[in-house]
């Protein structure tokens, strides 16, 4: 049997140059955990991209114009301006210049600590070192904020420092219904200026005011019925949304709200300036007249808070009650006077923080604002019965003939046993020669 071989002639190629059939790319899709497609449906190409034109970026003269406004409230931009002042300076003057918007994290912690050792120099404290810093990381991009958490723990470390060296923050004294009382008392209400003044005492203190809220609270957002006020909180500091926050408030004998409103509101009444758009609190001048603005002011015809921080200052400087129990007396002295009452009185901390609009859950009104008078003066272990005390009750006669002493028994009814030096008052409150007395 014979094969034949045929012979083909061929070139060799390297496996390497061995290509597919067909060497285009298929498309690449775009699929995540959250992709979730229909029956023959297929994922979004990963190079999609929407079609925007130039278009799509621009914004009008109008637009531009709106967004210029500021966002947030006048003393709010003040305080922010001024902080982001001071740090652009900082940035500036080191070798080399930082750049301080956007900052990085090395320079946001650098300018924290730099702070911080001013205040260990005693310029600053701890709250206003964080204070500033805050307003610094807000007022960086959203994209390209530092990292805080370094500054963050240095600042708790020596705030630690700070106050086991005898740091204290400074609170408002606490304006409670005594002493408001003795402020209003104070004022003469026959006069146009002695109205407003009397109202804006009791309104802060039973609405429990912020000064903001004051000076920019309108007319129109008061209701007054023979039995009280209905009054709206159209914006506050844990409301940026402006849901806004009413609550009745019943007339009160000793504050007086309906007569002191009524009044007040019949002097802007005669003045031309009860508009439901006006705002409820005006300057006057020395004989009880509106003042009048440029037409230019930010605020227009709106009291400044400090303004009105002022004022109330001054009412207390003039019923002789500047400082109670050594704090200084504030805008802010009316709102922990009201809340201090009410916690005297048991009101429960959900009533407190809807009255005072403090957040939902917040603690703010326990551990800040309850400054009750005399705490750091009186012993709460007086509230205590003398041991012993509640069995000898119904003994009046047992008990005036009992020894001095009677409060050191171990269980009622033992023999008194007075410690001398050589039987010393034992670990467990009997005698024993443990703790000799010498």
């Amino acid at each position: 049997m014979s094969t034949e071989l045929e012979i083909i002639d061929a070139e060799l190629v390297p496996d390497a140059d061995v290509q597919p059939a067909s060497a285009v790319p298929g498309p690449r899709y775009l699929v995540t955990q959250h992709t979730m497609l229909g029956p023959g449906e297929l994922p979004p190409l990963a190079d999609a991209r929407p079609a925007w034109t130039d278009a799509d970026f621009r914004l009008s003269v109008e637009d531009v114009a709106e967004l210029a406004e500021p966002d947030l409230a006048e003393n709010t931009v003040i305080n922010r301006d001024s902080t982001v002042r001071a740090f652009q300076a900082w940035c500036a003057a080191q070798e080399p210049p930082r750049v301080a918007h956007p900052c990085t994290t090395a320079t946001y912690t650098s300018y924290g600590l730099h702070l911080i050792r001013r205040g260990r120099a005693g310029e600053f404290k701890p709250d206003s070192i964080g204070q500033y810093m805050s307003r610094i990381w807000n007022w960086q991009p959203v994209d390209l904020r530092p990292d805080p958490s370094r500054f963050k723990g240095r600042l708790r470390a020596w705030k630690k420092e700070w106050a086991k060296a005898g740091g204290e923050v400074k609170r408002a004294a606490a304006v409670t219904v005594e002493y408001n009382l003795r402020i209003i008392a104070a004022i003469d209400e026959s006069t146009n200026i002695g109205k407003r003044d009397a109202l804006l005492a009791a309104l802060a203190y039973s609405n429990l005011h912020r000064e903001s809220e004051l000076t920019d609270q309108l007319i129109g957002r008061i209701k007054v019925y023979d039995t009280g006020l209905y009054v709206t909180t159209a914006t506050s500091k844990t409301d940026q949304a402006g849901k806004g926050s009413g609550r009745f408030i019943d007339d009160r004998e000793d504050l007086q709200l309906v007569r002191r409103a009524r009044a007040w509101l019949g002097v802007l009444g005669e003045l031309g300036a009860d508009g439901p758009h006006q705002p409820l609190f005006r300057a006057l001048t020395t004989k009880g007249n509106l003042r009048k603005y440029p037409a230019n002011r930010k605020r227009g015809v709106r009291m400044r808070p400090g303004s009105l921080d002022d004022r109330l200052q001054q009412l207390a400087e003039r019923a002789g009650v500047p400082y109670i129990d050594g704090k200084k007396v504030t805008s802010h002295s009316w709102r922990a006077g009201a809340n201090t009452d009410m916690i005297e009185a048991g009101v429960p901390l959900a009533e407190r923080n809807k009255a005072g609009r403090w957040a939902d859950g917040s603690h703010t009104a326990d551990t800040v604002y309850d400054r009750r008078h005399g705490v750091g003066t009186r012993d709460p272990l007086t509230q205590v019965p003398l041991y012993g005390e509640p069995a000898h009750a119904a003994d009046p006669p047992a008990r005036a003939a009992a020894p001095a002493d009677r409060h050191l028994r171990t269980t009622p009814g033992e023999a008194d046993e007075a410690p001398t030096p050589e039987r010393g008052i034992g670990a467990a409150g009997g005698t024993g020669n443990r703790d000799r007395w010498n």
